[in-house]
């Protein structure tokens, strides 16, 4: 595991916290800036602050970051893909014709 020591002006770290407590914080905002930019994944942002990939998406639910990213591009090829297997279903199993009406 790296370290990095980051150094800070006294006003910025909360006396109201302990020192761990705000590196816990900053861990934490780290990942979830590095998951909304597509910098990390679920799984290794959640390492990030020390948290299981449950903690981790409440986590961004509570920041307003989408817990699913995906891309246009990525939504398109989804949605082209679903649209072409529910072709070949209909083509391998066509509706029953229900009779006269």
């Amino acid at each position: 595991m790296s370290s990095i020591t980051i150094e800070l002006p006294d006003e910025v770290v909360q006396s109201a916290i302990s020192p761990e407590e705000f590196v816990g914080e900053l861990r934490l905002a780290a990942a979830i800036h590095w998951y909304s930019r597509g910098l990390t994944s679920q799984g290794n942002g959640a390492q990030i602050p020390g948290m299981d990939r449950r903690s981790f998406i409440l986590a961004l639910g509570r920041a307003g970051v989408d817990a699913i990213q995906v891309s246009p591009q990525e939504l398109k090829a989804e949605v082209e893909n679903e649209l072409e297997a529910r072709r070949q279903r209909l083509a391998d199993h066509p509706p029953r014709s229900r009779g006269p009406a």
